[in-house]
């Protein structure tokens, strides 16, 4: 992140693409469209001009009249880096095929800065509603009671607003049957929750690496970094009650997770944000860009859900405050963001792999 802050301050490259660029090389063997790769058959393809790869296990059979499962999954990255092909993410896939005996489609959506929400949410929800039509997933053998959207941290965030959409879109016949996220980002308004104190600087994701990725995805000045890291922005006027009501995490989290921390900020109320909260808040305020503010009518409706989160995580009270859908939450005490992409040689962490094998559990039993 420094070698790229510098590149954009000599004005050589956005930071991000300096970031971007290792990360596009981290390929796994045989992940070339049409290759096999093991058992697994894959193919780069379009959904409604959207970028998917399609994986597909060898053989039909393993449910009703020889269909098969389905997983949709949305990449991480903070809506800025990864890709469909990095080594992780490609590995994962095929497994899910493989294991699961299942056709598992990864988005390819665009990334800031060249494009900005609600772009990423557009491009996931257009693939999404393509993969769900009845003529695809039957050329495809998929059991239309059996599709899952999956997504890690900001894909995590893309599958929770997108199955939020499906589940109330009534010209979508079929609807996605569960919903597995995995350390998901789901809201922005509150950066100071106990998980944000906790895990400022711990990595792969800091505070304040989450605030930047925050405005890069909405399209807003980075000059407003220090507002969006104010315990004063949640408690700006225009922002009502029932919205906070979503984020009281006082009330939310149990005490295991609140610890000793406090709320910050509602003594100074909204001192701190003047002029520049209108170019903020429209996005942080939008359900698309920030879940977990659904109302009950939109969760009820919503698929259940898997959602993984990490003690070492500043996401991790995202995905314990995700109330209102029924849900099985599994925590790692010793869990920390990103290890879900750690489970394979040559960064193994024995916790990456625990985590994936209860995620593949999970969707074996629930899918």
């Amino acid at each position: 992140m420094e070698l790229g802050d510098l590149c954009q301050c000599l004005g050589l490259s956005h930071h991000i693409t300096v970031i971007r660029g290792p990360t596009l090389g981290l390929g796994s063997p045989g992940e070339m469209a049409g290759g096999q790769g093991g058992r697994v058959r894959v193919s780069d393809v379009d959904f409604d001009r959207v970028p998917v790869r399609v994986y597909e296990p060898p053989a039909a059979g393993g449910g009703e009249g020889g269909l098969r499962r389905a997983v949709m999954f949305y990449h991480g990255g903070g809506w800025a880096l990864g890709t469909t092909k990095m080594g992780s993410y490609d590995v994962l896939c095929r497994q899910m095929s493989d294991e699961l005996n299942a056709v598992v489609v990864s988005v390819e959506y665009r990334l800031a800065p060249e494009v900005h929400f609600p772009v990423q949410y557009e491009d996931c929800l257009a693939a999404a509603k393509h993969f769900l039509e009845p003529g695809i997933l039957g050329k495809l053998s998929v059991d239309p009671q059996r599709v899952a959207v999956s997504g890690d941290s900001a894909g995590g965030n893309l599958a929770a607003a997108v199955a939020q959409q499906i589940s109330v879109d009534d010209s979508v016949s079929v609807k996605f049957s569960v919903q597995a996220l995995i350390y998901p980002v789901l809201q922005g308004l509150d950066l100071n929750t106990p998980s944000h104190q906790q895990n400022h600087n711990i990595p792969m994701l800091h505070r304040s690496m989450m605030a930047r990725f925050w405005l890069l995805y909405l399209g807003v000045d980075t000059s407003l970094h220090p507002l969006l890291l104010s315990p004063s922005l949640l408690h700006h006027p225009s922002i009502p009650p029932s919205v906070r009501s979503h984020l009281n995490w006082t009330t939310l989290l149990p005490a295991k997770h609140i610890k000793h921390y406090k709320p910050v900020g509602m003594e100074t109320g909204s001192q701190e944000v003047t002029g520049q909260e209108g170019d903020l808040l429209p996005g942080l305020l939008d359900v698309r860009a920030a879940p977990l503010l659904a109302e009950q009518g939109v969760l009820g409706r919503t698929p259940r859900a898997y959602i993984l989160t990490c003690e070492y995580d500043v996401l991790r009270d995202d995905g314990l405050m995700y109330a209102g859908v029924a849900v099985s939450s599994h925590h790692y005490d010793d869990g920390f963001h990103g290890a879900f992409s750690f489970a394979h040689s040559p960064f193994y962490f024995d916790v990456g792999k625990r985590m994936i094998r209860g995620y593949m559990d999970w969707l074996q039993e629930n899918l």
